[in-house]
């Protein structure tokens, strides 16, 4: 259903760590430690700055793949993984995008099953990845049949 995107890839979006949102996102979390927020434990950090949570890029802006026309709702969110070659710190720029890795399909107890596997990344204004996460979105039954209509 899906094999024709992949390989491809979003364009890069530009999206920053602001120090409001990693505060809202902290709260929502209940992850309340004061790395994230309180600007003098920033400060006194080896990273001498607030940083965002692990899971704080699930907010970003990764683009457009161009092909993928996946439906709003119905959507079943597999796993999603994430890894750092260090923490976000609040204030900086990042580039973020998407690459479509891999799509197959499985039978289930509802009928047939699609997994899409996405690989997102975040660069600085250099060209370094910061990070990159994995997840598995699965297509239901259901939303495969409205796809092919």
């Amino acid at each position: 259903m899906f094999n024709e995107t992949v390989g491809k890839r979003s364009n890069k979006v530009k999206n920053v760590v602001e120090r409001g949102a990693v505060k809202k996102f902290a709260e929502a979390i209940g992850d309340l430690h004061p790395i994230y927020f309180d600007e003098e434990a920033g400060r006194n950090s080896r990273y001498q700055n607030n940083i965002a949570p692990p899971t704080f890029p699930r907010t970003f802006d990764y683009g457009v793949i161009e092909g993928l026309n996946l439906p709003n709702k119905g959507l079943i969110h597999g796993e999603q993984t994430f890894h750092y070659k260090r923490p976000l710190v609040v204030g900086e720029e990042l580039l973020c995008y998407s690459e479509v890795k891999k799509y197959f399909e499985k039978k289930g107890n509802f009928g047939d099953m699609g997994f899409l596997v996405l690989e997102s990344f975040g660069e600085d204004a250099a060209g370094n990845v910061i990070f990159s996460s994995t997840s598995t979105v699965v297509i239901s039954e259901a939303v495969r049949k409205v796809l092919t209509k």
